[in-house]
């Protein structure tokens, strides 16, 4: 094969690896594509140090080489999350994971959950699932905030509306989620 030929064949293989190597970051595909790597590799270092006299084909052979060395740069740190775990997909898999072993409460805050009635920790992961769908932050709000912020409130309403009992609902109010006190006649 000739110089024009095997310029063309890398840019098609490398096509090929980068939309396999988002395949396996996106978890289609189970393993990482290194067969195709080592034959890119290949046509990458194949004509490393030879004078190619053909400016035309020498721009394209050195820029298809620039390219394939940044995306494998990428590669490499995104391999190198997925094996520590930091990737942003891998995380959201474990914490499906953990939702699906565990009672859905999160390992940090899963102790001091039970201690609230669990109308409570509804009320609060209702809370947080409307915050989130308004995107905005959670990180700040625990359950203990809230269940103390509605026992505050308890008796006040109860005098209010003259009524042993009350229900909380969350809504959406101009973008941001609010908890609602209705009574409970």
């Amino acid at each position: 094969m000739g110089l024009a030929e095997d310029i063309a064949l890398f840019e098609l293989n490398l096509n090929e690896l980068v939309i396999k190597y988002e395949q396996y970051f996106l978890g289609l595909e189970k393993r990482e594509p290194l067969q195709l790597l080592d034959e890119v590799e290949r046509y990458a270092k194949k004509y490393h140090g030879t004078h190619i006299i053909n400016t035309m084909q020498k721009f394209k052979y050195n820029s298809i080489v620039a390219r394939f060395s940044s995306y494998k740069q990428y590669w490499i740190r995104i391999t190198r999350l997925i094996e520590e775990g930091k990737y942003s997909r891998d995380r959201f898999k474990m914490e499906m994971h953990k939702k699906k072993d565990g009672d859905g409460l999160s390992a940090k805050g899963s102790e001091k959950e039970k201690r609230i009635a669990p109308e409570l920790q509804r009320l609060y992961q209702q809370f947080i699932e409307a915050r989130k769908t308004c995107h905005l932050s959670v990180e700040s709000i625990t359950p203990e905030m809230v269940a103390a912020a509605i026992e505050k409130q308890k008796p006040a309403i109860m005098n209010k509306y003259n009524c042993k009992k009350v229900e909380y609902v969350v809504v959406v109010e101009k973008g941001a989620p609010k908890i609602k006190v209705r009574p409970k006649l």
